[in-house]
């Protein structure tokens, strides 16, 4: 083995691919001038070992390339040993003879196998694009796009309770890692309690009396019910503790602040994604609906976004069927809407009503005949469009609303500056872009079991 071979099988084994995945996330999160930093060092480590310059946009489309093959097969052994060896041939090729150049290729490997560390965590959530409603807490207002900034640290460790309407399914599990995330980052407490069901609105409302005895400084809401909170909030803040309305919406003027999106527009994006494949007079298509929990105001709001989206097409909506965001739940909405009409070309709902689907249509052979579309995204759901089992979900960026409204909180604690009502700006997911989506925004990491508590 050559000297050149063992610098560059050293640098290999110590890296791990970590440099490749610096910069592929620096550059989805738009950090370029890390990736930029990347590109240099990497730069100077091949003028170092072969004496003549590379341009940043070969090194830029090399390690990409290479990173995008790595993170497709999770990183595994096989895969770094795969990088490993196509690296020591791009160094073999761009080598010539060197000498007192050795010592600074090793001096240089050296830094390089501990700078991707400390930059790694450089490489963060922020800044996000979000759309910012003024006047604040009415849906129909203006909007402003900026650039989310979160607090660097919390002043002190205060104490956050946190109520999500459930904790089973996947949505709910990537806004919890938001909240998690966040109140880490900031160094708060976080006391999270779940209800357990959209049926279960009383249970809610005690357990954040409950959280609120128990000396919240602030609360964190996704309400099960638009309405059913507003004497709740009332009293919170009647004590001088800021709430925050997360996700769901409330109707409530007393809030002290709103992270979440327009459901309306989620809805809409779904409805339009399919009316647009079926524009009037291309032949009546028969769509079954499922916007979500009865009485939740994110699923009426969709409902109304989905309904006004196929207005003028030929898409027919032929049932609209509530129900709470449980597999048993939505299952069995699913099969009473086959069971009524077999002729149903589209199945579009929440995201769990794509996941159940697909297992129920794969199971009758119907998965050729009947179309899928979600209102918003989970891992299931972005493992049916990736495998083409559905077509498409727009995305609110769950994870990102989880973090926003702790930031809020504090901000708000502390006497900060804050947005009033933010929310991540929506996209559709589908085939065309399924590959190069931020899945971190949207989904907790892979392994991530619900937290309730962050002290």
């Amino acid at each position: 083995m050559t000297n050149l071979d063992q610098i560059s099988e050293k640098l290999c084994k110590l890296l791990k691919i970590n440099n490749l995945i610096v910069i592929k996330q620096a550059i989805a999160g738009k950090e370029f001038k890390l990736a930029h930093t990347m590109l240099q060092l990497w730069n100077i480590l091949l003028f170092s070992l072969g004496g003549r310059k590379v341009s940043e946009t070969s090194i830029l489309s090399h390690w990409l390339t290479l990173a995008t093959i790595a993170v497709h097969q999770r990183i595994q052994e096989q895969s770094t040993e795969n990088t490993c060896q196509k690296s020591r041939k791009m160094f073999k090729i761009h080598s010539g003879k060197f000498s007192t150049r050795l010592t600074v290729a090793v001096f240089l490997s050296a830094i390089l196998c501990v700078v991707p560390l400390s930059l790694n965590a450089q490489v963060s959530w922020y800044p996000y694009s979000v759309e910012v409603w003024d006047p604040p807490f009415d849906m129909a207002s203006s909007r402003k796009t900026m650039q989310y900034v979160p607090l660097k640290k919390a002043a002190q460790a205060w104490q956050i309770c946190v109520s999500l309407p459930h904790m089973k399914d996947a949505y709910w599990v990537a806004v919890d890692y938001g909240l998690v995330s966040e109140s880490q980052r900031l160094g708060v407490k976080m006391q999270l309690v779940e209800a357990g069901g959209y049926a279960n609105l009383n249970t809610q409302i005690k357990e954040i009396e409950d959280c609120v005895a128990h000396g919240a400084d602030a609360v964190i809401i996704a309400s099960i019910s638009y309405d059913g909170m507003n004497q709740l909030v009332s009293k919170i803040r009647s004590k001088g503790i800021p709430v925050i309305d997360l996700c769901n919406g409330m109707s409530s003027m007393e809030v002290s602040a709103k992270s979440l999106v327009s459901f309306g527009e989620m809805g809409y994006k779904a409805g339009e994604y399919i009316a647009k494949l079926h524009p009037a007079g291309s032949g009546k298509v028969k769509v079954a609906w499922f916007p979500g929990p009865s009485g939740a105001g994110w699923a009426e709001d969709s409902n109304n976004g989905f309904q006004d989206a196929v207005l003028g097409s030929d898409i027919e909506v032929v049932a609209t069927l509530y129900g709470d965001t449980q597999n048993e739940a939505q299952l069995k909405l699913v099969e009473d809407s086959l069971a009524v009409d077999p002729d149903i070309q589209y199945i579009a709902g929440t995201g769990v009503t794509a996941e159940v689907a697909v297992n129920l249509l794969r199971a009758r052979g119907l998965s050729n005949s009947i179309k899928l579309v979600a209102n918003y995204i989970t891992p299931g759901v972005y493992q049916g469009i990736k495998s083409g089992q559905i077509m498409a979900a727009p995305t609110d960026s769950a994870v990102i609303q989880g973090r926003i409204a702790i930031d809020q909180a504090v901000r708000i604690l502390e006497g900060k500056t804050y947005e009033k009502h933010v929310g991540p700006e929506l996209y559709m997911i589908d085939a065309s872009n399924i590959s190069t989506f931020d899945r971190t925004s949207s989904l907790a990491k892979e392994g991530f079991s619900p937290i309730f508590s962050v002290n």
